[in-house]
């Protein structure tokens, strides 16, 4: 969706049964992910990771989401 100044993305996706939230590295990789009840949860957790990935050095981002 956006890019930070960190270099990782965040993705937000519609699954069978559920909601999907990936995070991806600066290669596009899928490097953590998070189940979510429904689009509300997913957007809301999203959005908590965009404002990381703008606010935290790429150090401090793999380490507080331990990617």
């Amino acid at each position: 969706m956006s890019e930070g100044d960190n270099g990782f993305t965040v993705q937000v996706q519609e699954e069978a049964g559920g909601w999907r939230v990936a995070i991806l590295d600066p290669g596009g990789a899928v490097v953590g992910q998070r189940a979510c009840h429904d689009h509300v949860e997913a957007r809301a957790y999203a959005s908590t990771v965009r404002q990381h990935i703008y606010w935290l050095s790429p150090e401090t981002f793999r380490a507080y989401y331990r990617v």
